[in-house]
């Protein structure tokens, strides 16, 4: 039996009990109100699984019912599930608690059906926060059905906290110029998420730009002269993925622009029930180098950072919030962090799959309080390096441990455009689930089989270990073809784009190709094994399969031009890259609103001319 998180204890014992029409789902006079959905879900989960519809009520329980009830006893955080030939008892410390035992019961049914077996299992978590990041600005803004399921999902895994990253994805009041011509989310759609994941144990934490990556918002005429850099209205009239990245930093010498930031988090914060709020932070490239230059030769960057994001706590801290910021600048100047407010929570992170802990470390030492965030690792590929989100998780959540941190926040960022399908991020998701809940935590083979079979219904177990091998296919990738394009539209020399394309190593395209037609065949052969409600991800592996094929024909296409060799048929390679263009706009449209989708197809459309003007 696969339970994910795998439980503290685990007692098996003879016997079944076997579900029937009559059976009820009790709710005990303990439970609340707010229990009826974890009711509902299991009730859900019986019909589909069992093919039985139960009934809920409140009331009795009798011999062959399931019981939900509340106990305080047993402490906040714990849940016990006691199954027995003549019904099933669910307890927990509290209503949170009693919705993790709904889960573990609810992955007891989706594997057994309508004969559970005899258990004892006595559970709880070691971080008790434990939440996941998703970036809805750069790329994908995800449709409020999908961010439903999104928290179905976190729901399901016993995860208790969910993150959106916002730069220019919200739809403000007052800032027309800011999302004129983008897709954002409104008042009303993250009022209704954040009831949506209240009533299922989920903690819905606003996360807003406030510092740097602040691409869209300094470079409106409203607020241009706010950037730390001149010039960022014009610079913005050509979008470009890596200027988005790495530019835009408040101009911290102006005190307009910390009053504007505060205006959007005012504005933004009452949306949420949530005492948290995560103002970013990070990765603050441009501070002290443009328009606040002179009070950086004063001060020091290291004060301006602090003396900047000490305001924002302490406009935060008057409203009763507690603020939350990333911790990559503040561990270069680990002697600031003492001056920091005791109630912040620093965010420290690191994505790599060899990850050190040499942050995690540093912000300890100095007394910080911490979440460790690893990642799921899609940024910048079609599908993500699923084996490497692994080690980083497994790491990163092994350093919470060792330097106590009280939580962990997995992160999905979407650099580049966020291209790869949110589906392919599911593995890194159970992952950090699992990880941040126990220690108990099954080999990568072991766990990509469990996942496999619990999440997707696949009967193989195969299917997450083929998904992970396809970001080893890539040759000519996303981040260099975006990159090739920028550089050429503003002018770069044709010897440092040449430069940037011999990384790529093209001569293992062939070979790569060859293992995704491999790819194509297995998933297709796996694709019966797997649950009919889930099949769908084939589709998007074979969507994202042909774009990676095309994409490294398109490479050892501009290779041969390179090497002035005759490099094949243009016209029909630019066919190619639009037809499966198409596929994947449709697959984008029905998860999300629009996004950077044009911006994306934007790049395939410059390599398609490109190729047809070689014939």
């Amino acid at each position: 039996m696969i339970l994910l998180p795998l439980p503290k204890q685990i007692q098996e014992k003879k016997g079944n009990l076997m579900l029937k029409m009559s059976t009820m789902i009790v709710m005990d006079a303990s439970c609340p109100q707010g229990a009826g959905v974890y009711g509902t879900q299991l009730k859900e989960e019986i019909s589909k699984w069992a093919g039985l519809r139960l009934g809920v009520c409140r009331g009795a329980f009798r011999g062959g019912d399931i019981l939900l009830k509340v106990d305080g006893s047993l402490g906040e955080y714990h849940y016990s599930i006691k199954i027995e030939e003549d019904g099933a008892v669910v307890l927990g410390g509290s209503l949170n608690a009693l919705g993790w035992g709904v889960q573990t019961l609810r992955q007891i049914v989706r594997q057994k059906g309508g004969l559970l077996p005899c258990v004892a299992i006595e559970d709880e978590p070691d971080m008790k926060n434990r939440g996941y990041y998703h970036d809805i600005t750069r790329g994908r803004i995800q449709n409020l059905d999908n961010l439903k399921k999104l928290a179905d999902i976190l729901c399901f895994y016993k995860m208790n906290q969910l993150q959106l990253y916002v730069e220019h994805s919200y739809l403000f009041r007052d800032e027309t110029e800011l999302w004129r011509d983008d897709t954002p989310l409104t008042a009303e759609e993250i009022m209704e998420l954040d009831d949506y994941c209240y009533e299922r144990g989920i903690e819905l934490v606003p996360s807003l730009s406030s510092f740097g990556h602040l691409y869209k918002l300094l470079g409106t005429r409203s607020h241009q002269e706010l950037c730390e850099l001149p010039g960022s209205a014009e610079s913005a009239k050509l979008f470009s993925f890596r200027d988005r990245m790495d530019h835009h930093t408040v101009n911290v010498s102006n005190p307009a622009a910390i009053e504007l930031v505060k205006s959007l988090i005012e504005e933004y914060m009452q949306l949420f029930r949530t005492d948290k709020f995560n103002i970013c932070a990070d990765e603050t490239f441009d501070l002290g180098k443009g328009r606040s230059v002179e009070l950086a030769k004063e001060k020091g960057t290291g004060q301006l950072y602090l003396d900047y994001i000490s305001e924002l706590f302490e406009f935060l801290i008057a409203r009763g919030k507690t603020p939350m910021f990333w911790g990559d600048i503040i561990s270069g100047h680990p002697e600031l962090y003492e001056k920091l407010p005791k109630e912040v929570i620093c965010l420290t992170w690191g994505y790599a799959a060899n990850q050190s802990d040499r942050e995690a470390k540093i912000l300890h030492s100095v007394g910080a309080t911490q979440y460790l965030c690893p990642g799921v690792c899609g940024w910048n590929t079609w599908v993500n390096y699923i084996s490497g989100s692994y080690e980083n998780i497994t790491k990163m959540c092994s350093y919470a441990r060792t330097y106590e941190a009280i939580g962990v926040l997995n992160t999905d960022w979407g650099d580049f455009g966020h291209i790869n399908h949110p589906v392919f991020s599911i593995p890194g998701l159970i992952y950090g689930a699992v990880c941040s809940w126990g220690e108990n935590v099954p080999e990568y083979e072991e766990l990509n089989r469990q996942i496999s079979v619990l999440e997707f219904g696949d009967a193989s177990g195969e299917l997450v270990g083929l998904l992970a091998q396809i970001n080893g296919t890539t040759v000519f990738d996303w981040y260099h073809a975006a990159n090739i394009k920028e550089w050429a539209q503003k002018g770069v020399d044709r010897e440092k784009l040449l430069q940037n394309f011999e990384e790529l190593k093209m001569e293992k395209a062939p070979e790569c190709n060859e293992r995704i037609a491999d790819l194509e065949m297995r998933l297709r052969k796996v694709s019966r094994s797997i649950d009919s409600a889930c099949r769908g991800i084939v589709e998007c592996a074979h969507v994202s399969l042909e774009i990676i094929r095309c994409w490294n024909e398109v490479g050892m296409f501009l290779d041969k031009l390179k090497k002035n060799e005759k490099p094949g048929n243009g016209l029909q390679l630019a066919a190619d890259l639009e037809r499966i263009l198409h596929f994947y706009q449709r697959l984008w449209r029905e998860n999300g609103k629009e996004g950077d989708l044009m911006k994306i197809s934007a790049v395939f459309a410059w390599y398609g001319d490109i190729l047809r003007s070689q014939g």
